[in-house]
């Protein structure tokens, strides 16, 4: 019975954690939908974070590949003083893309909600 009370502490713990994340994340990035996306993205950084071979197929005319898993070695592509949209499949890599960039300064952060499968806009492919 013991083991059962602290399997469930452990799931209220990871529960809790994912929460406070989600709520502490929404203070600093945006979710913009296709139309918002849209009307800012060409005023701003538009970056691509899936990888190389993802966005080959397909991805949002304008748009730079700066892989999440690159991002951190390549953060001098990225300018702090202009806004940076980002996008990834369905949007979980742009909101790591988008913790990583706010803890080295900056600011003004946007993604695409559900990501470039639910993009509706121009598509560049090769």
């Amino acid at each position: 019975m013991t083991g059962l009370w602290i399997l469930l502490g452990l799931l209220v713990v990871i529960i809790g954690y994912g929460v406070i994340k989600y709520m502490a994340q929404r203070r600093y990035l945006k979710t913009l939908t296709s139309e918002e996306f849209r009307q800012g993205y060409r005023k701003a950084q538009l970056i691509d974070v899936r990888e190389p071979n993802e966005f080959k197929s397909g991805h949002i005319l304008g748009a730079r590949n700066i892989p999440v898993t690159q991002l951190k070695q390549r953060l001098q592509e990225v300018r702090p003083d202009k806004p940076v949209y980002l996008y990834c499949q369905n949007g979980s890599r742009a909101a790591r893309a988008a913790t990583l960039l706010h803890k080295k300064g900056y600011s003004d952060l946007n993604q695409l909600q559900g990501g470039f499968k639910k993009w509706d806009g121009k598509v560049k492919s090769s």
